[in-house]
């Protein structure tokens, strides 16, 4: 399905589209690294940046903003939050901000999920919380990146709980016991715990991806917990990606121990620094985190219709 919304304005076409040619995945990714060249961080998710490709994804829809044939703005949204409102992302090429293009994009994603929408801003920056207020968005969530260096890394030896063991992920055997427990660990949390095979192995197949960094915690043959990190190699960034623990096995200490078991490895890769994303209301796991010599770094703003 696809559907075709020009805007008022003189050349400037809106295009929705349930999935994007490779032309156009191309074009979207030329868009997001220039605008993330220009502004030192990316203006949609890794999460996002994957659905790019592959075809059509339940609940996802792409909003290609032209000007003449030169395609300045992105956004993407994504409904498969049976509570929450759909969540969106988007950007305009530095060259061509200042013009419109932004507040286009956000009229056209209202139109879309009927004035009922949600939207990250990365960074925070300015000029993303001006295009909220004027679109009549309302800020409701707010994610924090962390960082800590990794030299000298202060950190004691981690203690596991007993009977727990931590071994490596092994990519086609460990994936559905992965998927199950990253599903308990974050019910609450849908972003994360959706996950499926699908989006599992469009992670596998990413440059990044390193089984030797994906830890396991086993406690009589079963998985209980575990700590995925991962490398930004460009950056010369080590990330805590997603530490999850089964529920029926939180409280132990386990948590700790293989965040700690993760930055002794990242630490062993040379790299400088390490990140990691936290909810700034999730009180008790800052406390850990700023406990373990992590200080926020900047954030990450979602702001929301209030119907």
């Amino acid at each position: 399905m696809t559907t075709d919304a020009p805007l008022p304005a003189p050349g400037r076409e809106i295009r929705t589209l349930d999935e994007l040619s490779p032309e156009q995945a191309d074009a979207v990714s030329d868009l997001l690294a220039e605008a993330a060249r220009s502004d030192g961080r990316q203006a949609v998710s890794e999460q996002g940046r994957l659905q790019l490709r592959g075809g059509q994804r339940a609940g996802v829809r792409h909003l290609l903003l032209t000007s003449g044939p030169v395609l300045v703005g992105y956004a993407q949204l994504e409904d498969t939050d049976p509570v929450e409102a759909p969540a969106a992302e988007l950007v305009v090429h530095p060259a061509y901000r200042g013009q419109g293009h932004g507040r286009a994009l956000g009229a056209a994603l209202l139109a879309v999920t009927g004035k009922r929408l949600r939207v990250w801003a990365h960074g925070g920056k300015s000029a993303a919380r001006h295009l909220a207020q004027v679109l009549g968005l309302s800020l409701f969530r707010e994610l924090r990146q962390l960082r800590r260096p990794l030299a000298p890394l202060d950190i004691a030896e981690p203690v596991l709980p007993p009977g727990v063991t931590v071994r490596t992920f092994l990519p086609g055997e460990d994936d559905a016991a992965w998927l199950a427990v990253n599903r308990a660990a974050f019910a609450h949390h849908p972003e994360q715990g959706s996950l499926t095979q699908r989006d599992l192995d469009d992670r596998k197949a990413e440059p990044w991806f390193d089984p030797k960094g994906f830890f396991l915690a086993e406690r009589d043959g079963e998985l209980i917990g575990f700590h995925w990190t991962k490398v930004h190699a460009e950056e010369q960034l080590g990330e805590v990606y997603v530490v999850g623990i089964r529920p029926d096995a939180q409280g132990g200490g386990l948590g700790k121990a293989l965040t700690a078991v993760g930055l002794r490895h990242l630490a062993a890769e040379a790299l400088p620094t390490a990140m990691l994303y936290v909810d700034a209301d999730n009180k008790a796991a800052l406390a850990v985190y700023e406990r373990m010599g992590f200080a926020t770094h900047e954030v990450d703003l979602m702001y929301r219709t209030e119907s």
